[in-house]
């Protein structure tokens, strides 16, 4: 076999639908939740609006989900916005969406995570701040071999780790509804800015990162089993369970502890868990634990799925060739997943990666609005032969593309002059490592053409 071929390894179909949801659920729910209710209570400043900001934040994901779903089928295969975009003719703008994605959010977000549980783990270890370093590298390195030498497995982890990293979410809610104070409903945000409309729509705004990675799935549909069916099911299937989470969440919050005090919490969770009657006196520590396995599912899920972007830009041509490579026995993109978490654990080592929060935001909303723009091209084109097709097309559509674009102008708004330029410079840089490749690889692109 030549090198040339070996870049040309299709990937198998091994992921049941049980997986496809596990990865949509496993990286949603992740360590946003935890801060995200008390981000929510600021920003609107009444509890009943704080509980319809998650209702009305995981109905405006339905819209976009659909339009995810309805890519999935017409093209079942990995890379999600990577493939969509070269499939309705934008090369660049799939080259350019794969290229952000690695330089400023994947491995980032991997790096952020492991670092996350790191430094859990220290409340109950003591761990120095170089230990956590070291703690989160070696996370890394265990879900890096986990998932690229023993995929099943892998696969079959991710599943357990979602189903534990949910029920207990269920179970805390179950459990603290029963222990709500009614009058906390009745309770606003002294002198709050906002109100009404305005106020929701802050606190819609607020959930939009607790909601991202619903379309997780997508980027691997190339190794779901049986597509057509399945990626639906997941899809869908995530935004139904997430938002139901989100929002019983949010009413135990808000009827456990006064929104001003919440408000105010930087572990709104364990703070409304320490009104639980038995619970109060260790909520801190159940929080704790609970994070620490949100956070490694959110983890495991992102090291499993991400690499499989860089691995399709490989294949179309637009990367290096060899991250294309897929390992004869272990059956998995080897080498876009070293280099992936290669990056991230130097990143480990970079402190005040959440200084870069503005970069990151522009950069995915920049590429979501893109990827629902193009549904106008590709309904028309011979190729777009989806077999689920979303109800009310062009408006699901537009109400998929309109959020998106309120939240786009509105991080331009507040994000640091910093991130706007480094917005501009990954696109920058971009274009002339878009030419190189198109000239180094224009023998698989004369193929993929």
């Amino acid at each position: 076999m030549t090198n040339h071929d070996e870049t040309r390894t299709q990937l198998k179909r091994r992921l049941t639908l049980t997986t496809a949801i596990a990865i949509g659920v496993g990286t949603t729910v992740g360590s946003g939740i935890f801060s995200s209710v008390g981000e929510v209570a600021n920003a609107t400043g009444t509890p009943l609006l704080t509980i319809l900001a998650f209702l009305i934040g995981g109905l405006i994901m339905i819209p976009q989900n659909l339009l995810y779903t309805e890519y999935s089928t017409a093209f079942p295969e990995d890379g999600l916005f990577v493939t969509y975009f070269k499939k309705a003719g934008f090369p660049f703008l799939s080259f350019l969406s794969g290229w952000l994605s690695y330089w400023a959010t994947d491995p980032v977000g991997i790096a952020i995570m492991a670092f996350t549980v790191a430094n859990y783990l220290a409340f109950f270890t003591g761990f120095s701040p170089m230990m956590v370093k070291f703690v989160a590298v070696a996370l890394i390195v265990i879900f890096t071999l986990l998932h690229m030498i023993k995929m099943e497995a892998g696969a079959k982890w991710q599943n357990f780790i979602t189903s534990i990293k949910i029920l207990p979410f269920f179970i805390l809610v179950g459990v603290g509804l029963f222990f709500i104070n009614g009058e906390n409903f009745q309770q606003v945000i002294v002198d709050h800015k906002t109100s009404g409309f305005l106020a929701l729509l802050a606190g819609i705004s607020a959930t939009t990162w607790s909601y991202d990675g619903m379309q997780s799935a997508g980027v691997m549909g190339g190794e779901i089993e049986n597509p057509k069916k399945n990626m639906p099911i997941a899809l869908l299937s995530t935004v139904v369970i997430v938002t139901l989470l989100y929002t019983l969440l949010s009413t135990m919050a808000v009827g456990l502890v006064d929104i001003n005090t919440l408000a105010e919490s930087e572990a709104p969770i364990a703070t409304a868990a320490s009104n639980i009657p038995l619970i109060g006196e260790t909520a801190g520590t159940i929080a704790s634990i609970l994070a620490i396995i949100v956070v490694v599912g959110s983890l495991s899920s992102l090291i499993m799925f991400q690499a499989r972007i860089q691995y399709m830009m490989s294949k179309h041509g637009v990367w290096f060739r060899s991250w294309a490579k897929v390992h004869p026995k272990w059956e998995t993109p080897y080498v876009s997943m070293l280099w992936q978490s290669g990056l991230a654990i130097v990143l480990v080592f970079v402190s005040q990666l959440n200084d870069l929060l503005g970069y990151f935001t522009l950069i995915c909303l920049l590429r979501n609005a893109g990827t629902f723009l193009i549904w106008f091209k590709l309904r028309n084109m011979p190729n777009y032969k989806p077999t689920f097709i979303m109800p009310m097309r062009p408006l699901m559509a537009i109400l998929a593309i309109v959020p998106t674009g309120i939240l786009l102008f509105s991080t331009f708004l507040w994000a640091p002059i910093p991130g706007m330029i480094a917005s501009v410079v990954a696109v920058v840089t971009g274009l002339p490592f878009y030419y190189y490749f198109r000239k180094k690889n224009k023998d698989i692109i004369a193929l993929e053409e």
